[in-house]
């Protein structure tokens, strides 16, 4: 689990020092607000297609395969960037196509982590709420190093230079998987009296399955549609609005890295302790209120054009809060989705939720250039808080509460999920327990 572990954040440090280096690339030609949208809209259009299409190839191909040729695959479009800057140029257009290559395989390969923990965590004894925490944690860790790694890199050798290290991360991400992540048996669909090895179900067919069985479990739409709208923001705020707010107001990168290392750090603080209480902690309000303090402050600050000690304790605030989220709605869907089913499920739940995150990165730059940054940010304050909320309705949302509902191994994809106790650790889809999303969150 630890060379799991590892791989994921390693190949998450890679998409932080991206993440930073392709906009500041954009501002130094003299791009505007609007071309930094553009530039964030072409990293995140393809999280929601590889989503969407990837999660079936993830089961059919195996689990460590998928992670590692997704890594290989975005770490050769990435190496492509500055290997054409230096030499031929590198125009617009080509950084767009080059983006939108490097991002494609990044959620099956994110998938196909995520998908291989549940087995790897019983083999190390641990609980999975614990181990999503663990997981979940790896990527605020990699925010933790990446975005002070990629706020130095920028700085001094340029974001250019930057996307080198990029590249180099996702070769050793795929070098820890191949050498030390064990693999492990995919999971088949259950049999019926006429199945034999001769049939075997069409890549649509198999989609279709995780899509019915997304449409049909009400918790699982509550949870996309709730994590799509934030993710929305999340990306008009972190992809557009904040690289222009710290290059207008905070001096440039490095003032940005300090905000996002706060985050990470503390995010990361957040997970830890909150693996050790989760299991006795009330999922739907735990999750509304610690949703609503990583969104609602921190986007007041800038709204309120805060001083920068202000931004990183509103930050600190946000990211510590942050840490539960993710374990929780990672828990929910492990003990839900069937095994033979999590690939494509899983990865039709991070498509749905990032739908929303291509056009919210374009649509905070387009907000930079038109209303201002600090009406921005306080639109963002006002409809985070609002949505983040809406589990303390109840309804579907009391579902989440270990033990009042759980889907069995053996359920049929697209079945709603009957009601069932579980077991001291989670669910009857896997031994113990956790997150979700998104990126989600």
């Amino acid at each position: 689990m630890t060379a799991l572990l590892s791989a994921h954040a390693v190949s998450q440090t890679g998409n932080v020092i991206t993440a930073f280096a392709v906009p500041f690339y954009v501002l130094g030609l003299g791009g505007s607000g609007v071309e930094v949208g553009i530039a964030a809209f072409s990293a995140t259009a393809p999280v929601v297609v590889g989503g969407a299409l990837g999660g079936v190839v993830v089961d059919r191909v195996g689990h460590r395969r998928a992670a590692i040729v997704a890594d290989l695959v975005s770490g050769a479009a990435v190496l492509a960037m500055p290997v054409l800057a230096l030499t031929v140029g590198l125009p617009f257009w080509a950084l767009l196509l080059l983006v939108f290559a490097g991002g494609l395989l990044d959620t099956p390969g994110q998938t196909a982590r995520r998908v291989m923990l549940p087995r790897l965590t019983d083999r190390a004894g641990v609980r999975l709420e614990q181990s999503v925490g663990l997981l979940d944690g790896s990527e605020r860790f990699a925010k933790l190093i990446g975005a002070s790694a990629a706020g130095l890199l920028v700085a001094t050798v340029g974001p250019i230079s930057a996307l080198f290290v990029t590249a180099a991360t996702f070769a050793l991400s795929a070098g820890l998987t191949g050498a030390f992540v064990p693999a492990t048996p995919s999971a088949t669909a259950p049999r019926g009296d006429g199945d034999d090895d001769s049939t075997r179900a069409s890549y649509w067919s198999d989609l279709a399955d995780g899509f019915r069985f997304v449409m049909r479990d009400r918790l699982m739409r509550l949870i996309v549609g709730l994590v799509l709208f934030t993710n929305l923001l999340d990306a008009a705020r972190g992809s557009s609005l904040l690289p222009l707010y710290a290059n207008d107001r905070l001096g440039g990168a490095a003032s940005l890295g300090l905000l996002v290392a706060v985050m990470g750090g503390c995010a990361l603080i957040g997970n830890v302790g909150f693996g050790f209480v989760a299991h006795r902690m009330p999922r739907r309000v735990t999750l509304a209120i610690c949703f609503t303090l990583a969104g609602g402050p921190p986007s007041t600050a800038f709204a309120l054009g805060a001083p920068l000690p202000v931004l990183v304790a509103a930050t600190a605030i946000a990211g510590l809060a942050a840490g539960s989220i993710n374990p929780i709605l990672g828990a929910v869907q492990l003990e839900r989705v069937p095994e033979h089913l999590r690939g494509r499920v899983f990865g039709l739940i991070n498509a749905g939720a990032w739908a929303g995150v291509p056009f919210g990165a374009l649509l905070g730059g387009v907000a930079a250039d038109t209303v201002g940054l600090a009406v921005a940010f306080g639109v963002i304050a006002v409809a985070y808080t609002l949505a983040t909320l809406t589990p303390l309705l109840g309804g579907s949302w009391r579902q989440m509460e270990r033990g009042r509902v759980a889907l069995d191994s053996t359920a049929t994809a697209g079945d709603d999920p009957p009601e069932q106790q579980n077991g001291p650790g989670g669910g009857g889809a896997v031994p113990i327990d956790d997150r979700q999303e998104g990126r989600g969150a």
